[in-house]
């Protein structure tokens, strides 16, 4: 299969997280391997690599590439489910965790996939390919639920009038495919708005996938199982591209650092809170030469803690 992927912040991921030879290493989202075999080159032989991805097809070519390895456990699985995973395994604590939270170059290049807006093909976009597609959402959810999530997740001004276009035009018929639902956003758009920026559908797909995967939550959720699973000295290095997810990720980090909660007045703390976290580096994005070799990698930031207590 040509899965074909590539990695961005390859090397900042890698020195974000510090890898020590005979150590434990997570990739939550392991995709084409990019990251992984980055890993690999860097561990011992007494090192070990727990793959996780939720596509089935990426899950074949992990197995191809790196699956051969015996210091590579392969997990078909979200990585909302580390915790309970790790556990199975017999593993307490971890030296590090990444997780890369764009959507492959893969996924987004097959059409039939459905993510894409430039594309015909059936509306998915499922990275598990299993479960509600984004067909169901569109051609099912109310128009004031359609509206929230074009709003929230798409940060999308016009979700109001994309929501009623949605639902007007599925009154005659279902909305089956990508063009199709493209052309209904952009016919909802003034005429002047979408003279400006990027494809006028590009928010409101977002915001579907997000929808459709439940991304947001998911990524809320764990964020807390992900710090807990770090040993001392253990890292954990996200890569977020919209600023929905980057602002999940800084808050948490900012909260695993935070120490005395005491009132400023107080003379002495007597909260006796103080930083689990330290961060290595404030966020990191792509450089100008990986810009040129890589347009997707411009709406990508990396950040990264240290578990210190």
């Amino acid at each position: 299969m040509d899965f074909s992927h590539i990695s961005v912040l390859y090397y900042e991921t890698l020195d974000a997280l510090d890898i020590k030879p005979d150590g434990i290493y997570v990739d939550c989202t392991c995709g084409g391997a990019g990251h992984s075999r980055g890993v690999l080159e860097r561990l011992g032989e007494n090192g070990r690599l727990i793959a996780f991805d939720q596509d089935p097809e990426a899950i074949e070519v992990i197995k191809e590439r790196i699956g051969g390895d015996k210091r590579v456990t392969i997990i078909h699985d979200n990585f909302c489910n580390l915790k309970g995973v790790l556990a199975n395994l017999g593993i307490d604590k971890v030296d590090g965790i990444m997780a890369d939270l764009g959507v492959s170059s893969h996924q987004l290049d097959t059409a039939e996939r459905g993510f894409s807006f430039h594309s015909d093909a059936p509306l998915d976009m499922r990275m598990s390919k299993q479960g509600m597609s984004a067909y169901d959402v569109v051609n099912t959810y109310d128009e004031r639920d359609i509206m929230r999530i074009l709003r929230d997740y798409g940060e999308e001004k016009f979700a109001s009038r994309i929501a009623r276009n949605i639902v007007q035009y599925r009154e005659e018929k279902p909305i089956e495919t990508t063009l199709e639902l493209a052309d209904i956003i952009k016919n909802a758009i003034p005429a002047a708005t979408r003279r400006t920026g990027g494809h006028p559908a590009k928010r409101s797909f977002q915001a579907i996938r997000i929808e459709v995967n439940g991304e947001l939550q998911k990524l809320q959720d764990t964020l807390d199982d992900m710090f807990s699973a770090l040993g001392l000295g253990g890292r954990l290095a996200i890569i977020t591209f919209h600023s929905l997810e980057d602002r999940i990720v800084k808050k948490a980090f900012q909260n695993y650092c935070k120490g005395c909660e005491c009132p400023p007045q107080t003379p002495v703390c007597i909260c006796g809170k103080t930083p689990e976290g330290k961060l290595p580096f404030k966020k990191k994005t792509a450089s100008k030469e990986e810009l040129e070799e890589n347009m997707r990698s411009r709406s990508a930031t990396l950040r990264s803690v240290e578990k210190i207590k």
